[in-house]
């Protein structure tokens, strides 16, 4: 393996990981809203704002009539592109 393939192989790791730590954030504070989770709870604004913040272009995007389906559609929304475009970019740094 030469030294520019395990250079973009560690990237792409890297990169896979931070979509999925950035991922996790928004799923835990979407479980921890289900929940009724205490929001004076520091771990619990903490989550809030890490999420609100990551999902700041999709947190309202929905209009949907129940609260917790915003939360769930929003929110997730960002989940999912941070993993498919973290993933997809892993990706092709893997095949180079």
């Amino acid at each position: 393996m030469t030294t520019l393939s395990r250079n973009a192989s560690t990237a792409s790791r890297v990169i896979a990981l931070a979509a999925d730590i950035l991922a996790f954030i928004i799923g835990l504070w979407i479980v921890l809203y289900l929940l009724d989770a205490n929001p004076g709870n520091d771990l619990v604004q903490v989550t809030h704002d890490t999420a609100r913040w990551l999902a700041t272009w999709s947190h309202d995007l929905f209009t949907f009539d129940k609260e917790w389906a915003r939360v769930v559609c929003g929110y997730g929304l960002a989940a999912v592109v941070y993993l498919f475009v973290g993933h997809a970019i892993a990706g092709r740094l893997r095949k180079h």
